[in-house]
């Protein structure tokens, strides 16, 4: 499901919610609009599998940013560690599972509702399926891309 939280207090539009990924992944292509530079990510040494299929990652490095979701009248704020991936992706971000625990949020992916507690009650955020279609298809092709420039750099 794709929703739009803040990060750092800039606004992403497109911003992947997964259940399934066991990381939260911050893509190269949204550091210029947090005003991040390389400089103050700390390192991160471990790799990761599953973003592009059938290869493994060495991420650029890792940071904590402040995440909200809801508006300010009601939301909810939690500091999420991000692994910075090495390349471009669709989404701005990847929130995994290490931020639905933080969030103490429940995903239902075929309403594409995210539900979780805050001071004010349960912050209740929608997704939108037309969204979510086209950002899947173009993620799809942005991976083909790369695994194909992948395997022609090895032949």
């Amino acid at each position: 499901m794709i929703l739009d939280p803040c990060i750092k207090s800039v606004k992403f539009k497109h911003v992947l919610v997964d259940g399934s990924s066991s990381i939260d992944i911050l893509f190269r292509n949204s550091l210029p609009a947090l005003k991040l530079t390389a400089a103050q990510l700390k390192p991160y040494e471990a790799q990761f599998w599953g973003v592009l299929l059938g290869q493994s990652s060495v991420p650029f490095g890792q940071i904590t940013l402040p995440v909200q979701f809801g508006t300010p009248h009601h939301f909810h704020i939690e500091f999420v560690n991000f692994v910075v991936a090495d390349f471009d992706g669709t989404f701005h971000a990847i929130l995994g599972r290490p931020s639905l625990t933080k969030f103490m949020a429940v995903p239902h992916y075929s309403y594409l509702v995210l539900k979780m507690p805050t001071e004010k009650g349960v912050l209740t955020m929608r997704g939108n399926v037309y969204t979510a279609y086209t950002y899947k298809e173009e993620s799809f092709k942005i991976t083909e891309a790369i695994d194909l420039s992948i395997r022609m750099a090895e032949t």
